[in-house]
C-alpha cells in the first residue's frame, strides 16, 4: 500500500492524525499478516493458534475471552477444539464452578514452537532495537488507555 501525500494546512492537526492512524493500521494489518504466515505450517486454524498463544498459565475461560475480545460463549467452542486435539484441559479452579484451561504437555510443547516460529518472523523483534520497543510499548499502552 503506498502512502498518499496529505493535503491541507501545514499543522492541521487531522492531517497528522489520519497519517499516524494509517500508519498504525498498516503495521497492525502487517503484524497480523506475518502471524498468520508464521504459524500456517502447523496445521491448526488460526483462531486456536491464537488461543493457545494467550494461554501462558491455567486461566479461566472468561479470561481467555476477553484477552481474545470475544464472547464467553464463543470460548466453550475454541475449549472443545483444542481439548479434541489434546492441546488443552479443563481443570476445577479454586472455586469449583469455575473451570480452568491448561496446556496439555503436548499443547506446551507446540505452543513453544509456534512463539518460536512468530518470534523469528516478528518484524518488531527483527526492525525494533530492545530500546526502542521498551520506548514504543508505553505509548500503545497509553493509547490503548491502559497507561
Amino acid at each position: 500500500m503506498t502512502e498518499r501525500p496529505e493535503t491541507g494546512p501545514a499543522g492541521d492537526p487531522m492531517v497528522e492524525a489520519r497519517r499516524l492512524s494509517g500508519l498504525l493500521i498498516q503495521v497492525a494489518e502487517r503484524a497480523k499478516a506475518e502471524f498468520a504466515d508464521s504459524v500456517a505450517g502447523f496445521d491448526l486454524p488460526l483462531h486456536l493458534v491464537r488461543a493457545m498463544m494467550s494461554l501462558d498459565q491455567p486461566a479461566p475461560m472468561r479470561d481467555l475471552a476477553d484477552h481474545l475480545s470475544c464472547d464467553r460463549s464463543y470460548i466453550t467452542g475454541l475449549a472443545d477444539q483444542l481439548e479434541e486435539r489434546r492441546l488443552v484441559s479443563r481443570v476445577p479452579g479454586e472455586d469449583r464452578r469455575v473451570k480452568l484451561l491448561e496446556l496439555t504437555p503436548e499443547g506446551r510443547e507446540l505452543r513453544g514452537q509456534l512463539s518460536d516460529a512468530v518470534a523469528a518472523h516478528s518484524m518488531v523483534l527483527q526492525r525494533l532495537t530492545p530500546d526502542e520497543r521498551r520506548t514504543l510499548e508505553p505509548l500503545l499502552r497509553k493509547l490503548l488507555g491502559d497507561a
